[in-house]
């Protein structure tokens, strides 16, 4: 199991890695160091120079050496720590012919259940796009900002009572779209301040929300410590955590109920699973964050199938129009994941993370950098997106 290459992959919008050994045995991984994947590249490389002559087996000590041969970290290197990570624990479970969750101690599940992204500018295309859902048999949607996703070059600006009470209108109507028996996954994308996140939160409070996903940005545990103390409703966030440390901050202090991990970002299985014991530890749920492609989402299935408290799954799935499409975005670059059915997905039970990239699909997808880009505030400072 001596690895004899490391290699990068930019393919399409989206970074793998793939480690070759000397046998010829290959596994792949993710880095979800969304709109830095550049220089996530170049930390694949770096990494991939001490990797190579060395055992592909002792994960933990080749975790353990990434992130600590040096002062720094930061999303770039952990998406790249990440990507490394999922491959080695690919390849891990293809040389003993069992999926990885055989190797972090069994299947506590052998599905998991799924929330379905929704987009929209307006409410009536985010309605429409929930109803959808609901008919192909999704019991759950996500990815819902009653803030809405409107045109990111737009100048933003509302007043605090308009804000509030159009956002509050906006989860009523998804509620009624949804009916009673589909939950729904709020999603503000760390748009709100303090005190309006207090304030959305109790006026939602009717519609049942399964989560608050981001109200705040994510830098601040004792703010979100606050808000949680002051809401009646459970708050998600974690997907720009970078490691286990910082979800224990948050959890010292009561700010969240759901952990969201973002498994290609966090230190790939090896970080997720010590994130899921510590959530764990402090009753807390799993919801594997995943915007990314179908080799992140085998990466949370096979770790979502050994932990306990796996809440539900993050499932992007296409939404050119309200179709209630459940394609995944690059569904096309990967082989071996089922689709979804009444709402729930099949854990990949082929050997390693169950999936393949399709040969040679490197050499025919563009790859599609992701440009800078923020919404202007009518004052002239910017709006988180």
């Amino acid at each position: 199991m001596k690895i004899a290459k490391v290699e990068p992959l930019p393919i399409g919008r989206y970074l793998y890695v793939r480690i070759t050994t000397e046998s010829g045995l290959t596994g792949i991984g993710e880095s979800g160091a969304w709109g830095h994947l550049e220089a996530s590249a170049t930390a694949i490389a770096k990494f991939g120079a001490y990797l190579v002559g060395r055992d592909a087996r002792p994960i933990e000590h080749h975790w353990n050496v990434m992130h600590r041969s040096h002062h720094f970290t930061g999303a770039a290197i952990t998406g790249a720590i990440s990507a490394i990570d999922i491959a080695l624990w690919d390849l891990k479970g293809k040389q003993l012919g069992v999926p990885v969750h055989e190797l972090l101690g069994g299947a506590m599940r052998q599905k998991a259940r799924l929330y379905a992204h929704v987009k929209g500018r307006t409410i009536d295309e985010q309605a429409a796009h929930v109803s959808a859902l609901r008919k192909a048999g999704f019991t759950a949607v996500g990815h819902l900002n009653p803030l809405l996703d409107e045109n990111i070059e737009e100048p933003y600006f509302r007043a605090h009572a308009r804000k509030m009470r159009d956002a509050i209108r906006n989860v009523a109507r998804l509620r009624e779209a949804a009916g009673e028996d589909m939950d729904l996954c709020i999603e503000i994308h760390r748009r709100l301040t303090v005190p309006e996140a207090v304030t959305l939160a109790r006026g939602i409070e009717p519609y049942h929300p399964m989560f608050f996903e981001d109200p705040l940005p994510p830098a601040n545990p004792d703010a979100m410590a606050w808000v949680a103390d002051h809401i009646p409703i459970p708050i998600a966030t974690g997907e720009r955590y970078t490691g286990l440390h910082q979800f224990q901050t948050l959890l010292a202090r009561r700010g969240a109920q759901f952990l969201r991990p973002c498994i290609c970002l966090c230190g790939g299985i090896t970080g997720g699973r010590k994130i899921a014991a510590l959530g764990e530890a402090y009753d807390a749920q799993i919801v594997p964050h995943n915007p990314l492609s179908p080799v992140s989402l085998a990466a949370c299935l096979q770790l979502g199938a050994a932990i306990p408290n796996l809440a539900i799954q993050e499932y992007p799935s296409a939404s050119p129009g309200a179709d209630g499409s459940a394609v995944l975005p690059a569904h096309e670059l990967v082989t071996g994941l089922d689709r979804p059915q009444d709402g729930f997905i099949r854990i990949p039970d082929g050997p390693g993370l169950g999936i393949e990239l399709v040969p040679g699909i490197e050499h025919r997808e563009p790859v599609r950098p992701r440009p800078i880009q923020m919404r202007p505030h009518v004052d002239g400072g910017v709006v988180d997106q």
